[in-house]
């Protein structure tokens, strides 16, 4: 083997955890100037990715209330500062739209409700999670796309036990009030890329990661996906992807604890 190691490190196939990366990436491609509020190890490396590549006009945060000029390393503090994010102006670009948020899911169902505050009856729950927080604002009123590190069965089910992120069903019955800024544009999981872009707007699988089957995704989700005759794989992140990965973005490998090799 010929090269240096760096030259080793970059060109070395890409990993389960990247393509993560890159399909949530994807999720920002021509956001214009939004603000980009990832949730999550792979989802933050994401963002930076698509600030640093096909969209330079993404706004950052520290993840509290400083906007940043840079693009560091996961975990470090930023270098350069370009504005105050103070909470009352980062409710206003909620409410406008002008923000795009990658959440987590406890539970999603084929209409893209999201629970993120209990499991079982919401009076006498077997399992206590984060609270509704801020999923149903989200969800009405700017673009909100969900980032799940294990799909299965326990995510994936037929019926929510209760409604945090509001899906394109509840949205739809609530009439032109709720459906107005309301948009999930896709679902990232350990397996795969999902969206709502069928005519019912239920999930739909889009893409595979490579190494995975459309038998797989089906046995790890609780209700019928669609699926389309053709399922593409997810897309191979270029060589100047994987150099901004691992040498700049993520050095520490924190996206392989995230996401199983």
């Amino acid at each position: 083997m010929s090269g240096t190691g760096t030259e080793a490190t970059t060109t070395a196939a890409a990993t389960r955890a990247e393509y993560c990366v890159v399909a949530c990436a994807e999720a920002w491609r021509d956001a214009g100037e939004v603000l980009a509020s990832p949730m999550g190890t792979v989802p933050t490396i994401g963002a930076r990715l698509a600030r640093l590549t096909f969209a330079p006009d993404l706004l950052l945060t520290d993840g509290e209330a400083l906007l940043m000029g840079d693009v560091p390393a996961v975990g470090a503090a930023p270098g350069v500062v370009e504005g105050w994010l103070p909470y009352r102006q980062h409710l206003a670009l909620v409410a406008t739209g002008r923000r795009h948020v990658m959440m987590g899911a406890s539970q999603l169902d084929r209409h893209g409700n999201q629970n993120i505050s209990c499991v079982g009856d919401w009076e006498r729950p077997a399992r206590q999670l984060l609270g509704v927080r801020g999923a149903p604002v989200n969800t009405l009123n700017n673009p909100t796309s969900y980032w799940v590190p294990r799909h299965s069965r326990r995510v994936f089910v037929e019926r929510v036990d209760m409604v945090c992120g509001v899906g394109y069903d509840r949205a739809a019955a609530a009439g032109p009030s709720a459906t107005r800024f309301h948009r999930i544009p896709e679902v990232v999981t350990d397996l795969g890329v999902l969206d709502f872009e069928t005519p019912d707007r239920t999930m739909r699988l889009r893409a595979l990661h490579p190494g995975v089957t459309v038998e797989q995704v089906r046995e790890a989700t609780g209700f019928a996906l669609v699926v389309p005759g053709e399922v593409p794989y997810t897309r191979e992140p270029t060589a100047e992807e994987l150099r901004l990965i691992r040498e700049e973005i993520d050095p520490r490998g924190l996206r392989d604890r995230e996401v199983r090799a």
